[in-house]
């Protein structure tokens, strides 16, 4: 059963996404939240699989309720997936490079929401990649983009420096071992290793280091 915490300061928000989750046998409701306050304060008491992160909320907003999620060591197996209204929010890879898994817009369809949240439960991330790559490109490039790699880039092989690079450009494991002319499970191996490495939490977190560290161009 997956446990779904919800965070958003709209009653109809809320209430058509609690519908949805309480619609299908393998998710359950693990509690409602207004304000980001209470999403981390539910959060914690809680523990659900994931979180679906309204952006704009009253006390705390989203991002900086996601980033005390992901910091509380006691959280480890949540995930945060945020909810904007728009695709090319300037707050959306903020919400990803403090640990978000992911976004989705709130006109999603109904299938492709519960489809996301048993992608996210399951460990996946970067959810709808054309569009994360837009956003992480559009605010990672900036010109006024300042590089900070990370400080255990250097413990990466030259092909997992080469591997991040191709998951910060949203392919996914079949995709980079067509580019690499490896098998997928070799990628796969590569990818998980490069996110021990850096201790990225996830493939979105690992796109965001690619970027961070100039692994990717734009």
């Amino acid at each position: 059963m997956i446990r779904v915490l919800i965070a958003d300061d709209q009653d109809l928000v809320r209430l058509g996404l609690r519908a949805l989750v309480e619609s299908e046998d393998d998710l359950t409701l693990a509690g409602e939240a207004s304000d980001g306050l209470r999403a981390v304060e539910l959060a914690r008491r809680e523990r659900p699989d994931v979180v679906l992160m309204d952006i704009r909320m009253p006390g705390i907003d989203g991002i900086e309720a996601t980033r005390r999620i992901v910091a509380d060591s006691d959280l480890t197996g949540t995930r945060v997936v945020v909810l904007t209204t728009f695709e090319l929010d300037e707050y959306v890879f903020e919400a990803l490079r403090h640990g978000a898994s992911g976004f989705l817009t709130k006109d999603t369809r109904p299938a492709e929401l519960l489809r996301a949240i048993r992608l996210v439960a399951e460990g996946e991330a970067l959810l709808s990649p054309s569009v994360t790559r837009r956003v992480v490109r559009e605010f990672a490039t900036r010109p006024s983009r300042v590089l900070r790699p990370h400080p255990r880039l250097d413990t990466l092989t030259d092909r997992e420096r080469q591997v991040v690079g191709l998951v910060g450009e949203g392919l996914n494991n079949e995709e980079i071992a067509a580019r690499l002319v490896v098998s997928p499970a070799t990628a796969r191996t590569h990818v998980s290793r490069a996110m021990g490495k850096l201790g990225a939490r996830d493939r979105a977190q690992l796109v965001v280091f690619a970027y961070q560290s100039g692994l990717v161009s734009g």
